[in-house]
């Protein structure tokens, strides 16, 4: 009899199972088959005994003679209590949404094929992390869950690396090139996973892979550089809605994006250090500055002291133009609030465009294409608070795991329009790991005209798979020794 996790009295989850499909796909002009096996895998606690079960998709090229020399690919979105479902339908994997080309739903809901897909040249694994899509804890007979092994910055990345210590060892993987790409959160989840797969699995990468990463070192901090660096994202949105002075609306973005970074750095960042000590006139000139940078009104920039949340921006960006909210997570999407009166927006207007394709197309795309048939819910945004931060020393977990593996490099990808975690904060980071200056070159950064999920936008999910291509192509250390 098969071993399942109980959900509620008539819901049952397979503890242990895999459902495996044959397909067929045309990525980046090649035609081949593929097979994609979904399924889950326990997480065990000190005693052998399974505390959690993961459900995770895993797709694998067919007719490969050399499996060992083939990358493996594994992904991980964020939240914390996100699902695998946004990177998995929407990005690297061999399926995509039906949307239009700018990332809008469309109806009937579903999936097409992904002509741009990272499948042609690495097998990719999506993994749900407890409470996250199909994935569940396993609270034993009478007791209650034991929150503390899953839900915080340290607990998560332990109980990951060794699961997928048991993954790859199931898969005979071991020998293959390995890369371990995060969205948002999952840029912090994959920075410390670098170093615990390298130091407590003895699993040693060749790339990690951060889009549109969260880094709760600058994120969850106030003070001069958190607040300053919102500058350059400001820019780039008021741009795109046309809300700039005529001088820099009429250049091209990455024509002015590198001024508005230049003014930051140089500029603000020393002003807002100087806080309520700042010379009046200094003060002003900066306002004005900010305001020609950001379209936003000076009298506003002067009422926040020169430091202006994020969330009064996409409330007031357009107030006075066409009256409407720009997102948070990308801000080329536009909502209606109650009233234009305000400082933040009544909603995310870009998640709930979001939401209505994907909750439909990965409920549909697992049960009826991949046959994972099951009553449980598919959790797009999972119980998992409160959440531990404590600890937090990802960044340095990176930069150690890349001095001990010379193989290891970095890729950074971000959407110029993201509210959330700006690509202004993405470089910070990057700049920030190493600050030694001596591994910079194994660190790379790409932008796109998109926000968050910037392979949304059709010309994007072009462009950013080519990069993960070309940096995996670029990173696989083919017969070169690891060492300095």
């Amino acid at each position: 009899m098969a071993t399942t996790v109980a959900i509620g009295q008539s819901r049952e989850l397979p503890i242990d199972t895999v459902i495996t499909t044959q397909h067929n796909a045309t990525i980046n002009g090649a035609s081949f088959s593929y097979t994609a096996q979904t399924g889950t895998q326990p997480v065990w606690d000190e005693n052998a005994k399974p505390i959690a079960s993961l459900h995770y998709t895993y797709y694998t090229r067919n007719n490969i003679k050399d499996r060992t020399a083939r990358p493996l690919l594994i992904s991980f979105n964020g939240g914390p209590g996100s699902g695998s479902v946004w990177m998995h339908l929407a990005y690297t994997g061999p399926k995509v949404l039906k949307i239009d080309d700018e990332g809008y739903p469309i109806q009937p809901y579903g999936v097409s094929e992904n002509p741009y897909s990272v499948l042609d040249i690495a097998d990719i694994v999506y993994v749900n992390p407890v409470n996250t899509g199909y994935s569940r804890t396993i609270p034993a007979s009478g007791k209650e869950v034991d929150r503390d092994k899953f839900f915080g910055i340290n607990a998560d990345i332990k109980y990951l690396a060794e699961w997928l210590n048991t993954f790859v060892t199931r898969k005979n993987r071991w020998r293959s090139p390995k890369y371990i790409i995060g969205e948002s959160y999952g840029g912090t989840r994959v920075m410390g996973l670098s170093l615990a797969l390298q130091n407590q699995q003895w699993m040693y990468l060749n790339g990690v892979i951060m889009v549109s990463p969260a880094d709760y070192k600058v994120i969850r901090n106030s003070g001069p550089v958190a607040e300053a660096m919102n500058l350059p994202y400001y820019t780039a949105a008021a741009w795109h809605h046309k809300a700039l002075p005529p001088v820099l609306q009429s250049k091209d973005l990455l024509e002015i994006l590198p001024e508005s970074e230049a003014y930051t750095i140089d500029n603000l960042v020393p002003a807002l250090a100087k806080g309520g000590f700042l010379d009046a006139a200094e003060k002003d000139a900066v306002a004005d500055k900010m305001a020609y940078y950001s379209g936003l009104n000076k009298k506003d920039i002067l009422d926040h002291n020169l430091s202006v949340p994020t969330s009064f921006f996409w409330k007031s960006l357009l107030k006075d133009k066409s009256g409407h909210t720009v997102g948070r997570l990308d801000s080329r999407y536009l909502g209606i609030d109650k009233q234009l009166a305000g400082t933040r927006p009544d909603y995310n207007s870009e998640l709930t465009s979001w939401l209505h394709s994907f909750t439909p197309a990965i409920n549909y795309y697992l049960q009826e294409e991949l046959n994972f048939k099951t009553d449980v819910k598919y959790n797009m945004f999972g119980p998992v608070h409160p959440w531990n931060n404590d600890d937090d020393n990802t960044r340095d977990d990176l930069r150690q795991a890349m001095a001990q593996n010379p193989y290891l490099n970095v890729l950074v990808q971000s959407g110029y329009y993201d509210g959330a975690t700006t690509y202004f904060n993405a470089k910070y980071t990057m700049w920030q790991v190493d600050p030694s200056g001596r591994m910079k070159d194994r660190f790379s950064f790409k932008g796109y005209r998109s926000g968050h999920m910037m392979y949304l936008r059709r010309e994007d999910l072009k462009t950013a798979n080519g990069d993960i291509r070309d940096f995996i192509k670029r990173t696989i250390a083919t017969g070169k020794s690891a060492k300095y």
